[in-house]
């Protein structure tokens, strides 16, 4: 099957905020192997969200994924250009039962490719600190810890509530 990645509709905002949500927060037995539930409680996003997103960083791209254009949908990224060479890559999500299946590896070299084709010579994304096994898991595709840290945004609670009081973002960067 081919994965093609399409630019989000309005139309796919719920269905999109429903799998972030459970690919970040999902907790049982269908859990993703990297929720964060752990360290955050509620909501990753929402529909609401997305659309002011959107609306906020025009120039950015929710793309979806899809294996030969047929539902369900398999997953979405996050792609904004920061420069005209830099771009960040957030919301790498994958529908928690077609994980382990490559699709994660497949999904982020796509998103990449696709960068690339615009302009992007470096990809940042922003990981929270206490991630170990999601940042162990970027740095074999070949994003590197760049040392340089942003604090957690405490009391803007539109990302879930924080369970813990030593978060923060550590960035990652992979030249192309």
């Amino acid at each position: 099957m081919a994965l093609t990645l399409r630019r989000a509709l309005t139309t796919d905002l719920a269905a999109l905020a429903t799998l972030m949500n459970t690919a970040y927060r999902g907790t049982g037995p269908n859990a993703s192997w990297n929720t964060e539930a752990r360290y955050l409680d509620g909501d990753r996003t929402s529909e609401a969200a997305l659309k002011e997103d959107l609306a906020a960083k025009p120039e950015s791209f929710l793309l979806i994924a899809e294996e030969d254009s047929q539902p369900p949908l398999r997953g979405c990224v996050w792609l904004e250009p920061q420069s005209d060479e830099t771009w960040y890559l957030g919301s790498l999500t994958v529908d928690p039962t077609l994980q382990k299946s490559g699709l994660g590896r497949t999904l982020l070299a796509s998103a990449e490719q696709w960068a690339k084709e615009r302009g992007a010579r470096t990809i940042e994304m922003h990981v929270i600190n206490v991630r170990d096994t999601l940042i162990a898991w970027y740095e074999r595709r070949g994003y590197r810890l760049t040392g340089e840290t942003h604090p957690f945004p405490y009391g803007d609670n539109r990302f879930g509530t924080p369970l813990r009081n030593d978060l923060a973002f550590v960035v990652l960067d992979k030249q192309l």
